[in-house]
Parts: structure tokens; sequence; C-alpha cells
């Protein structure tokens, strides 16, 4: 088969406004993001309430090493994120993960990812808007109820997502603009300190606070390996962009840009911001669950650093919570439309949305709202916890696909995707190793292994529930021929 005729089939397939299958890419939907709107999702998916607040913890775990633990994190999440891509722009199709893991793996793990990323922007979901009400009270000072505030919360963004595709995107652009803001604000602000000296941390910022107090790894390695799982949350959301794909208006050329910028945004938001932080703070100065941005406001001096701080995670909250009920409705609609769902979930409105989809989901966070607000102790807490493995396991998806899809390709079988994962196969086997590594961290850690006896729960009843709805429709769960081979579409030409 010669490239000539792989780049036929997939010009054709272009032209005629369809993915490989011969299906139109976007699934029903319309294509109202552009690529400043992808561009602000890629960065804001990349940015949460784990950098502003999560960080704290580990920080005083890990010492300024967490830097160190950012740097490869972020280096894995970019290889996870090209693999990403060049399934993409092999077949763009909203499902993504999902479709991909079903197409290459089979229908049992279709049908697993598929209910897994939904249950894990649910729970999410209803952690965020949880969190956005309390972050309310700092301006409230408890005069309106939290229940009050969370359930405002997901009635304006439910309706947000119902209006229009473009609205959800507007909204994550504006989310994501004053994290971006904060973060440049805290690094500016930082480095004036640190070289001109002003303020009261002018003194005692320098750079060397990155190495003088007990040295880089002032807890060890092991203290250091033991952040990772935090840190990898930190980075939970990143691959939303992938579920924009059936709405992008232009995905073969804004999705790649907006991947291609992930290195420079945790280079700037997670590696920067934190050497910054670290210099201004030493690092023995930072107490488990204080925002390390609200730490050096205060040690710099800025009365407003409080509220400032406050306002930004607010937003990075609702942020989480928007995505949530954008990707749970396109989720569910991708399992109706495979016959691994209700099909009640797969007609959409007239504007292009699964309202039915979006419903439901936000439906199931306000009874997360409600049970937060009865039993507020540590039943939650696990389910937080939950939100972490069930993310990976997209990933694990993400990888698992490509490699298989890039031997496929490779042995001619099917066509070349024109965003290569560079590397491959090697990166994407470092990222799984990198993964498996984290969860079995998370089995040691004590804090975290809560959420592993969590995922056999979820397991069993994944499995039960496939073989279920299998026996009675066998159709829906065979395999199906998404694209057709190479050879199949040279005789067509």
């Amino acid at each position: 088969m010669t490239s000539e005729q792989v780049a036929d089939r997939t010009a054709s397939a272009e032209a005629a406004g369809q993915d490989g299958s011969g299906q139109d890419a976007s699934e029903g939907y319309q294509r109202g993001l552009g690529n400043r709107q992808i561009q602000m999702i890629a960065i804001g998916g990349a940015i949460g309430t784990g950098l502003f607040l999560g960080a704290g913890t580990a920080i005083h775990k890990a010492g300024p090493s967490l830097i160190l633990a950012y740097a490869i994190a972020g280096l894995v999440i970019f290889f996870i994120m090209r693999a990403l891509g060049e399934l993409l722009m092999y077949r763009p199709v909203s499902g993504s993960f999902s479709d991909y893991a079903r197409e290459f793996l089979g229908p049992f793990w279709g049908y697993v990812t598929g209910w897994t990323y939904w249950l894990f922007w649910v729970v999410t979901g209803i952690v965020e808007v949880t969190a956005a009400a309390t972050y309310m009270s700092y301006w409230t000072h408890g005069d309106v109820p939290q229940w009050v505030s969370a359930l405002g919360f997901t009635v304006i963004l439910y309706f947000a997502n119902l209006i229009s595709v473009k609205l959800f995107g507007e909204l994550e652009f504006w989310f994501s603009m004053v994290k971006v803001t904060a973060i440049i604000g805290m690094i500016l602000i930082g480095l004036g300190v640190i070289t001109l000296g002003f303020s009261d941390a002018g003194d005692t910022a320098t750079f060397t606070n990155l190495w003088s107090h007990h040295g880089f790894f002032p807890n060890g390695i092991r203290s250091t390996l033991m952040t990772l799982q935090i840190v990898m949350f930190a980075f939970l959301a990143v691959e939303l962009v992938g579920v924009t794909a059936g709405e992008a208006k232009d995905p073969k050329k804004t999705l790649p840009k907006a991947i291609n910028t992930v290195p420079w945004r945790i280079a700037v938001f997670y590696i920067g911001a934190l050497i910054i932080i670290l210099a201004v703070v030493p690092w023995t100065e930072f107490m488990p669950g204080v925002s390390p941005f609200v730490a050096a406001f205060a040690k710099i001096g800025l009365p407003a650093g409080a509220g400032i701080v406050n306002f930004v995670v607010l937003t990075a909250a609702l942020s989480s919570c928007n995505s949530g009920m954008y990707s749970t409705g396109r989720m569910l609609r991708d399992l109706a439309l495979n016959g691994q769902g209700p099909k009640f979930f797969a007609q959409l409105t007239k504007n292009g949305l699964p309202l039915r989809g979006t419903t439901f989901s936000a439906a199931l966070m306000l009874v997360g709202v409600w049970i937060n607000y009865q039993w507020p102790g540590q039943a939650f807490t696990y389910v937080v916890s939950f939100a972490t493995i069930s993310g990976m396991w997209a990933w694990i998806m993400i990888l698992a696909a490509q490699l298989i899809y890039r031997r496929k390709a490779n042995r001619g079988e099917l066509p070349q995707s024109a965003f290569k994962a560079p590397g491959a196969p090697w990166t994407s086997l470092f990222a799984l190793a990198f993964i498996l590594m984290v969860i079995v961290l998370m089995g040691i850690d004590k804090d975290s292994r809560i959420s592993l006896y969590c995922a056999p729960i979820w397991a069993a009843i994944m499995v039960g529930s496939y073989y279920v709805l299998k026996a009675r429709n066998p159709q829906a769960f065979a395999r199906k021929n998404y694209a057709a081979p190479v050879e199949e579409a040279a005789k067509s030409h």
C-alpha cells in the first residue's frame, strides 16, 4: 500500500466532511468552538484547584523537590496528550478515548471507559460545585447557606450548557483567563520581590531558598515519590480537549495547536509558579491545607491577597464543574449511539446539544450536594479519592489505544495520522509505566489507599452490567469496523 493511496483516502473523507468510517465526524453536533476557546479549554484543563490548594500539602511533604515531580509528571502528560492527538487526527470524534478504546481494545473496554469517564466528571462536578459554595462563604460570612450557593451555581452552569456550545466555550475562556492572569501576576510580583527586594518578603526572598533549607530533597526521594499522586490529580482534565473534537470548528488545526502548547503551559503555570513561590517563601513555612498562593501573598504583605486567591480558586472550581456538565452529556450520548447506554440519551436538541444526558448528570450532581449537606465527613473524602483513579483510567486507555493504532498503521492496515506522537511507542510505554507506578504508590500511601478500595467495586459493577447488557443486545457489543482498512480504501480509488 502506497502513501499516496492512504493520503487519497484521508483527503476524500475530509472533502466529504466525514471521518474515516464514513460517518460525520461531528456526529450531529454543531462546530461552535473556535481556536481561541479551544486554546483556553486546553490551558484551563491543566490548571485547577490541585495547583491552587493541593500544592500546599505536597510542598509540606516534598519541599522544593516538588518542582521536579511536576516537571516529570508534566512530561508524561505531554506524552499522553500527543498520543491522544495522534488518535484525534486519525478520526476526530466527540466520544474520543471511549470510542478509541472500543475500536482498538474491544467493546468491553469502550463500555468501561465511557461509563468510568462519565462517573469521573459527575464525581468531580459534585466536589467542585460544593467547593465553590464553600469559597463563597468567604464573602457571605455564613449568611447564605452553603447548599443555596451550590444549587445556584449548578443551575446557572446547567442552563449555560443548554443554550449553546459556544456559550460553554466562552465561560471556559473567561474562567481560564482568570486563572492564567492570577498565576502570571503572582510570577511577576514574585520576580519583583526577589530581584528588587521590595515588600515585607524582600529581605528573605532568594532563589537559594530552593536548596538552603535541608537541601532540594529535604525529606528524601521517597517523600517526593509519594506526592506524585497529588501531582497527577492536579493534571486531571487536561484530556478534556479531546472531547471537544466533535464540536471544534477546525479540529485538524486547532487540536494539534492546543496539544502542542502543553509543555510551555506546564513550564510556566506549574514549574515557573512553584519556583517563584518557593523562592519568596521558604518551603518550611508552608502548612498542609493552606494554599501556597495565599501564603506567598501574605508573606509579600498584600492585604487583598487572600481575597484574590479565593476568587481565583472559586473560578477554578466553577470551571471544573462547567467542564463536567459539558463532558458527561457527550459521554452518555456516545454510549447511547453505540448501544452501550440507554437510547434515551442519544437525542440532540435543535442546537445540537445532548440535553437529556446533561440533565441526568446535573441531577446527580445535585444529589451529591445534598449528600454533602447531610454527611460532610469522611464519606465525601472517599468519593473525592475515587476521582483520581477513574481519571487516570482514561489516560491508560488513550495510551493503550494509541499503541495498537500505531502498530496497525505501521503495518499498513490503517491510514497514518497526520499528527504522530514523537518517540512512540517508547514514549507511550514510558507514560504507561509511570501511571502504573503512581497507582502502586497510591496503594502504599495510607492516605490515598482508599481510592484503590473503590476501584474493585466499580470494576465489579462494570463487568456484571456489561455481560447482562450483552446478553440482551449482542449486536451492540459486537466489534465494528470504524475505519475501512487501507487495502479496501485503495480499491475504491
